[in-house]
């Protein structure tokens, strides 16, 4: 999977790091992260994210703890500790669509884009499937 940092977490990091804003950007803490799914290419503004509307779908939290450190290197990259599991669909996610992109925000609901990425393996979530990520399979990288 390939990823992107939203321009929203970019000026957060870029404020905190240069003492415009206290910690990091609109960060006091660790914002508690939400992995959603889009059938949509996500614009870097977080616009344009299509998440499905239907059969059970919400958005997982992720949890600091959820995460590995980042690695010491160029790239940096932190990758998910733990498997993210969604809850079995219901229904058709997105009326059976390839879900294409991951999202990631930092709330369950609305909030702002953190970033996104696209799926190595596109597919439908249909009823009873269960998506998820196994362990290091959602990678984040700053260069």
């Amino acid at each position: 999977m390939s990823s992107q940092l939203a321009q929203y977490t970019d000026a957060a990091l870029l404020n905190g790091l240069f003492g415009k804003t206290s910690a990091f950007g609109t960060f006091p803490t660790a914002p508690a992260i939400y992995v959603g799914l889009s059938s949509t290419t996500p614009a870097s503004d977080g616009t344009n994210v299509t998440e499905p509307a239907t059969g059970n779908y919400a958005r997982v939290v992720a949890i600091a703890s959820s995460w590995n450190a980042a690695t010491n290197a160029n790239p940096s990259v932190m990758a998910n500790g733990t498997a993210i599991n969604f809850a079995a669909a219901t229904a058709n996610w997105a009326s059976g669509a390839n879900l294409t992109y991951v999202v990631l925000y930092d709330s369950t609901t609305a909030g702002n884009m953190l970033g996104s990425g696209t799926l190595t393996t596109p597919k439908p979530v249909l009823t009873g499937d269960t998506a998820s990520f196994a362990i290091n399979a959602l990678q984040v990288t700053l260069a």
